[in-house]
């Protein structure tokens, strides 16, 4: 900011009239020029030492009126990690907690060797138990209650017949109680109802309690508010955010450029910084250069100006003459060379780095490397890369410290060039001959020395000095800081690079001043010594940062005779940062007693690139203290600078760094886009032109020309000159008489939603809002992630071992108010880590860039998070208001025809008619054709049962089929009680027993319901008269273990079919017409209802009928079923469809794939099997555990070259990945890539699709996900963003028609629409067979009519959603394929912002979060999304997987995740087919019955 003569001078003089020290108020420095209002306050007070803490808890006094109870984090005790922690550090700043790293193993009894039993007792479905074992590692052994747990649940509620308890499911390693409550739900009960009033959750749940807390948390509004519009969803979905007609913008004239006063000349100033070492080892050759201290801050050596120009001088002829050969040395004049030395050897560093000055190389000092995975280590490969390094110089100790191989070389750091390294001992060094002399030319623009710059993505870049800068930044400083010769200078910063290399190693040198260099490691242990060097050594200059000035305050009771009073100059080096004032007027507050003077203390500003830009130069004794401004937060976050009048606790207080320095002309521009001037009242990045600064980054000439050659425009777009200048990468403004005031870094700026806030601005709040019990002063990480179209702030601290979990929560809660108060902006994430692991920088520092890519990968392992996306995402789009159907859906035909449209239909090819009599007879009932094919050909074998070896247990040929029916049927007519008609429950495992019972039902007049066990709560269900059950199973049945869990006597009575005495029934029962129930199918949905269907005579031969047709299946075939046989297409494929064609079917009961994973596939090959029907989790089971053994499998012979159709079995969207992998996976073995294919059926109708033989292959289409949740479908190009590939969910079947409807209006709906998939077809089941009479609720699920268009055909509903497309190919018929998509269960879909969401499809992009997680599930409680996941890894994962959760469904799917539960694996519950069954895994979250690793609340 430049100002008039007549200006400043009034300023000044109001300035000079205050007594600084006495007074406590506010003084304002205004310009009335035209069009120009600076509000600047100056403040002029020590007294006040800490107005942000006070700020801080103003601020959270007000937020504790408002009494906000935040819901804690549910964490199991095991999942407390703490971490080994390294050496003691200082005060405040690291911990020594042992490592108590928790583990927690599961151990139980061993497994019963009666696998089977086992496998029933587990409620292991085949499939699904079978996923689990590769899926989520070993599964848990059974617990010995196993079987009371059972029927625990068997006596409490309705429970599916083909689900597993959640305690069992999938091998899991979750116990319920025995009471535990896994509710199910009728069709007829409203699932929304249920949702809200929660029922069924006991009023005293944990989980319950704590979402309403969440609840009450999220009604608070947020910041800012959504403004009120639409947008169609083709646009972008992200809301634009309307300008705030409030937003303060700048109103000053634009700024003047800033001059510093002259560079003096000086006579005896040498021609290069050389020459001056050369200077003073000749004619001072005794006087001290630098002293070194020992790890307990004593003294250690003294190096001579006389030793280091002697030993620089042997250096130099050393690396130019003795590396390489006689005629080819090794190092040329202008070759670059790292230098590796410890931060406590500074005497080895100063002769390396002049030794390399006079050889004329170009030293690029670097970090000694610990170890392959040091913080950066690659990035300083690419330094060194890019700076064509090939040799390194370090010390003899350093060399023996460095990580080796086991052969003793070097270690190949990650990303570091291959490196020749050169031990610069002086044993080691070669003294020149008499005649050689180092060749010192008068500095040049040839480059000095590379330092080192770190940018805010982590790339590291060198940035080169010229001779001539090095010299006239040295004269700078010089004049600057007036330093005489002969001073002592106190240097506690990093001698490599920046301050402590300019003022310790280089000014220095140049005016011959004796420098006490104190490492790190001496301020660990003893943070004093620097003060006690000062007091020791009378010391005048002192070069310091805030940190060091905060740990002497921390340790100075333990020295009370110190003294400060020889300090003319205490530097502080990072006095920019705008929370140092604290630190300095604390410092100064402590040491006023010990000598210390107002004046002398000096903050700086400094960049790598421009050096140093302003410094503060030291005071005279009385004069006023330079000014301070207190400044508006708001202001700030929108670049201005106004006064802060109204909130005292949004205010930042910023101390001056001086004047621009000697020779320099500075300016104030734009930090985005092209470098504009800025206004006076505008913050902006400071502009450098000067000799004494950078000039390139070494080997980088692209990112060179934006930063080192900048040549700032004014309003209009005008170059103001022609003279290049540097940025700073400091942000500020130029204050009343022309000081300087920084308020932030460019690599510090987080810019929100429009709005730049400073990291360490919210570092200052975060430390201010309680005295630090909870986490490290100086271990905390400030840095932002770009989430959904915006940036979002993220926190990250290391936690004390001592804070307890409630502590750590408090202080989180109370950091997000405090910065939600006073910075106006939300956190993201706020995370605790364990005590000394994140990533350090080599001065002990947080690496902001690794910690951040930690952040990413999910490898931070927090162990305390707090999630805050409903705060600070505010970009959301406004929900989607559903219009009223105004449009009748006549209209809605008629406009699709005249679009050209279609109506959405399609048919399987005709049943065709049978004209022989004895075959329509024969097919009538399946009975008669078992007779016929009993009489017919009775040794043709159809079933054939194989055990886990392969090898066969068990045949079935035509006649002892018929008579094992025909013994059962005899038993069932012998009891009195089972009358024809009625229910008989089989309680079978996966074999041909099931099939004879079945058949032997039938025979007698009693309709079967197929049940998986040991689940007898489904006996009351289906209202059974008798069970049929094997002599094992009537056994458990009967035991005293069952007796005590369940009333025996209520049971029906129990039928063992082992052993039955061989009779024929006195007739075999035929029923009057084909309309007659045949068999009752029950089914547990994805949505956890219990449904039974009633399957008619007629809709199983139509069905058999169909299929053979399709699969064109005769006596002479052979298929192989690795399915489950209770419901579905799975009991037709396994029970029906070989008595009706005739085909041989190899029957392998799914769970014996746990212990032969290579049984189902073998058995492909070594029977020649060219049809095969299986599930996904048979599918996945093969593919997660196969995956890496195919060349073994080959080696055994294995060949699917013989497959020509392998169909998946299920009733929900295909799962392409799945099928990709597994045809992909299998191809080296001769499975086609084409075999692979689906099925599709539902309740209302057990199989709509099936791939068969004949037919095009399956076509996959690519639409928009942003359509399919307005429920309409949009075709888009592979690779297309936000795309989901669907396809076919195989041909449709012979017989059977389906349409596309629209659910509400129940109108057709064209081609390509996303609606109802309504079915017609001989074989639909003929209604819902339930115990509570609500059949007639759900009658129009199977005899529906179209609301238009054609009002007589029934129809069936489906409850799935998809669409029809008319495709390219040709069916059989010769006519173009028309194409079946199922995209989702309609009563699965979530309703979020009053868009349409399908599970399955944020699923996919959680799984895809993070290697650890497993399973995933979704479901939505009182319209909070809940997203559960099943934790592979090891618990220290666990809340890594929070935030990746949040950030992928923000992203992908535009929704803010409510609650994230972490699990182990097998908690998620999955039925036979391999569906989650996600209403019961709600029902046993809300009921606190997961026992989960971690719940996080995102507030």
């Amino acid at each position: 900011m430049v100002v008039e003569n007549k200006e400043l001078q009034k300023a000044s003089y109001f300035v000079r009239k205050c007594d600084m020290l006495e007074q406590n108020r506010q003084y304002f420095w205004k310009q009335h020029s035209p069009g120009l209002i600076i509000n600047l306050l100056i403040w002029v007070t020590y007294s006040d030492l800490y107005i942000h803490t006070e700020a801080v808890q103003a601020a959270l006094a007000k937020h504790k009126e408002e009494k906000m109870a935040l819901p804690m984090p549910t964490k199991r005790r095991s999942a407390y990690v703490q971490s080994p922690v390294d050496n003691c550090t200082p005060p405040d700043s690291s911990s020594s907690s042992d490592d108590e790293a928790v583990s927690s193993e599961s151990t139980g009894p061993q497994q019963s060797p009666d696998t089977w039993i086992n496998s029933s007792l587990h409620g292991s479905s085949t499939s699904s138990s079978a996923s689990s074992t590769l899926s989520h590692g070993e599964s848990r052994p059974t617990q010995p209650s196993a079987l009371a747990e059972a029927f625990a649940q068997a006596r409490i509620g309705v429970g599916p017949p083909d689900v597993p308890s959640q305690a069992q499911a999938r091998g899991s390693r979750v116990d319920l109680p025995p009471n535990a409550v896994v509710r199910g739900m009728s069709r007829g009960q409203s699932r929304s109802s249920m949702m809200e009033t929660a029922d069924g959750v006991p009023v005293s749940s944990r989980v319950s309690t704590k979402i309403q807390q969440l609840l009450n948390t999220l009604k608070r509004p947020k910041r800012p508010p959504l403004s009120e519009y639409f947008m169609d969803d083709q646009e972008e979905i992200v809301e634009v955010p309307q300008a705030d007609p409030n937003t303060p913008k700048p109103e000053g004239r634009q700024i003047i450029p800033v001059k510093g006063e002259p560079l003096g000349v000086v006579s005896n100033w040498p021609p290069a910084l050389q020459a001056a070492l050369a200077r003073w080892g000749a004619t001072q050759g005794k006087s001290p250069a630098l002293t070194a201290l020992d790890i307990t801050g004593k003294p250690l050596y003294t190096l001579t100006f006389g030793k280091l120009w002697s030993r620089s001088v042997k250096l130099a002829y050393t690396l130019l003459n003795k590396l390489g050969t006689k005629n080819e040395q090794i190092l040329k004049p202008g070759d670059r060379v790292a230098l590796v030395y410890p931060n406590s050897d500074p005497g080895m560093f100063w002769v390396a780095f002049y030794g390399c000055l006079l050889a004329e190389v170009i030293p690029v000092p670097i970090e000694v490397p610990l170890s392959r995975k040091d913080a950066g280590s690659s990035q300083v490969g690419f330094l060194l890369g890019s700076c064509g390094v090939g040799l390194a110089l370090t010390s003899e100790i350093c060399l023996k410290g460095l990580p080796k191989t086991p052969t003793g070389e070097i270690l190949q750091f990650k990303g570091w060039p291959r490196l020749k390294w050169v031990v610069t001992d002086s044993k080691y060094l070669t003294k020149p001959s008499k005649d050689w002399q180092p060749h010192i030319p008068t500095a040049n623009t040839d480059t000095a020395y590379i330092e080192y710059k770190a940018s805010k993505e982590g790339t590291v870049m060198g940035v080169a000095v010229s001779k001539v800068a090095m010299l006239t930044h040295c004269q700078a400083l010089s004049q600057a800081c007036n330093y005489c010769e002969g001073e002592t200078l106190v240097n506690v910063l990093d001698f490599k690079k920046d301050m402590g290399l300019w003022h310790g190693v280089l000014t220095s040198v140049m005016n011959r001043i004796h420098t006490i260099s104190v490492p790190y490691a001496v301020m660990k242990a003893c943070p004093l010594s620097w003060v006690q060097r000062v007091h020791i050594h009378k010391a005048r200059v002192a070069l310091v940062k805030c940190r060091d000035l905060h740990w002497a305050m921390m340790a100075h009771r333990d020295q009370r005779d110190t003294s400060l009073a020889s300090l003319r100059m205490l530097i502080v080096a990072d006095g920019a940062n705008p929370w140092s004032v604290s630190s300095c007027d604390a410092f100064l507050n402590v040491f006023q007693a010990h000598g210390l003077k107002p004046e002398v203390i000096c903050p700086c500003a400094t960049s790598p690139e421009a050096m140093t830009v302003a410094i503060r130069r030291p005071g005279v004794p009385g004069a006023p203290l330079p000014a301070r401004a207190i400044l508006s937060m708001t202001g700030l976050s929108h670049g201005v600078i106004r006064v802060n009048t109204e909130d005292k606790n949004s205010a930042l207080t910023v101390q001056d760094v001086g004047h621009v320095m000697p020779g320099a002309l500075m300016c104030i521009v734009k930090p985005d886009g092209p470098p504009m001037l800025c206004k006076t009242d505008e913050i902006g990045e400071i502009v450098v032109n000067s000799r004494a600064g950078g000039n390139m980054y070494y080997g980088l000439h692209g990112v060179t020309k934006n930063t080192f050659e900048v040549i700032p425009v004014n309003a209009s777009g005008t170059p103001i000159g022609e003279i290049p200048f540097v940025r700073s990468g400091l942000l500020g403004f130029v204050g009343p008489g022309s000081l300087i005031f920084v308020v932030g870094k460019n690599e510090g700026l987080l810019l929100v939603s429009g709005r730049r806030h400073n990291a360490d601005d919210l570092v200052a709040t975060a430390l201010a809002v309680e005295p630090v019990k909870t986490v490290y002063r100086g271990r905390i990480a400030v840095f932002s992630v770009t989430v959904f179209y915006d940036e979002r702030i993220v926190i990250v601290a290391e936690q004390r071992p001592d804070a307890s979990e409630e502590d750590s929560f408090q202080w989180m809660s109370r950091v997000l108010q405090a910065i939600d108060s006073i910075h106006q902006v939300g956190l993201y994430c706020l995370a605790l880590v364990p005590a000394n692991t994140l990533p350090k920088t080599p001065l002990g520092g947080i690496h902001i860039s690794d910690t951040k890519q930690l952040f990413l990968e999910g490898a931070l392992h927090p162990c305390n998070i707090l999630m805050c996306p409903h705060t600070c995402v505010t970009n959301m789009p406004k929900p989607r208001q559903k219009q009223p159907v105004g449009v009748g859906p006549a209209s809605i035909m008629v406009g699709n025809l005249v679009a050209g449209k279609r109506i959405a239909q399609a048919a399987g090819r005709d049943l065709g008619l049978i004209e022989d009599q004895d075959l329509v007879r024969k097919h009538q009932f399946l009975t008669e054709a078992l007779q016929w094919r009993a009489q017919t050909d009775p040794d043709h074998t159809l079933y054939v049962l194989l055990n886990a070896k392969g090898v066969a247990v068990c045949t079935a040929t035509c006649v002892q089929l018929h008579k094992r029916a025909e013994k059962i049927a005899a038993a069932l007519m012998e009891r009195s009680g089972i009358n024809i008609g009625e229910n008989v429950v089989l309680l079978y495992p996966p074999g041909i027993d099931l099939i004879a019972a079945f058949y032997g039902c039938l025979y007698a007049g009693c309709i079967p319901v197929t049940v998986r066990p040991p689940h007898p709560q489904n006996l009351s269900v289906s209202k059974a008269a008798c069970i049929l059950t094997t002599q094992v199973l009537t056994k458990i049945l009967r035991s005293k273990e069952a007796a005590a869990t369940v009333n025996i006597k209520t049971w029906p009575i129990i039928i063992d079919t082992d052993d039955l005495p061989r009779k024929r029934p006195p007739t075999i029962y035929k029923p009057p017409n084909a309309e007659m129930i045949a068999y009752l199918d029950f089914s547990v949905s994805t949505t956890g209802m219990l449904t039974g269907v009633k399957i008619s005579h007629a809709a199983v031969s139509a069905l058999c009928r169909s299929i053979k047709l399709q699969c064109e299946l005769y006596s002479s075939r052979q298929i192989t079923i690795c399915l489950d046989p209770y419901c579905g297409l799975g009991f037709v494929l396994w029970c029906l469809a070989s008595v009706y064609s005739g085909h041989q079917s190899i029957l392998i009961p799914p769970m014996e794939l746990e212990s032969s994973l290579t049984l189902w596939l073998g058995t492909l090959s070594q029977y020649r099997i060219r049809d095969t029907f299986c599930s996904y989790s048979v599918m996945e089971l093969c593919t997660k555990g196969l995956g890496g053994q195919t060349d073994m499998l080959k080696a055994r012979g294995v060949n699917l070259s013989c497959v020509r159709s392998c169909v998946v079995v299920a009733e929900e969207r295909p799962r392409l990945a799945l099928t990709h992998s597994f045809s992909k996976l299998f191809k080296d073995l001769g499975l086609s890539m084409r075999a692979v294919s689906t099925a599709f059926g539902s309740r209302v109708n057990l199989a709509i699709c099936l791939q068969g033989t004949t037919g095009p292959d399956p076509s996959t289409v690519y639409v928009d996900m942003k359509s399919l949740r307005h429920d309409r479908v949009r075709l888009v190009e592979r690779g297309a963003p936000q795309s989901l590939p669907l396809v076919e969910s195989g041909t449709i079947l012979p017989g059977v028609r389906v349409i596309i409807v629209n659910p509400e209006t129940r109108g057709p709906l064209g081609d390509s629409h996303l609606g109802e998939i309504w079915v017609n077809s001989p074989h639909n089941a003929t209604g819902y067979y339930t115990i509570y009479g609500e059949e007639n609720l759900q009658a129009d699920h199977f005899n529906t009519k179209l609301s238009f268009g054609d009002p007589q055909t029934l129809w069936a509903r489906t409850g799935y959603l998809g669409f029809v497309k008319r495709t390219e190919l040709t069916d059989s018929s010769g006519d173009r394929h028309d194409a079946l998509f199922v995209v989702g269960s309609l009563d699965e879909t979530l309703e979020l912002r009053g868009l349409r969401y399908h599970p399955i499809d944020i699923e996919t992009s959680v799984s895809r979060a993070h290697r650890s997680i497993g399973e995933s599930a979704v479901f939505t409680w009182t319209n909070l999304l809940v997203v559960v996941a099943e934790l592979c890894g090891s618990e220290q994962d666990a809340l890594d997987l929070v935030p990746l959760v949040t950030n992928v469904v923000l992203e992908e799917h535009h929704l803010i995740v409510g609650v994230v539960v972490i699990v182990d694996p097998g908690v998620i519950p999955i039925n036979s087919r391999g569906e989650k069954q996600r209403m019961h895994l709600r029902d046993s979250f809300l009921a606190d019955q997961l026992d989960p690793i971690y719940v996080a609340y995102n507030m």
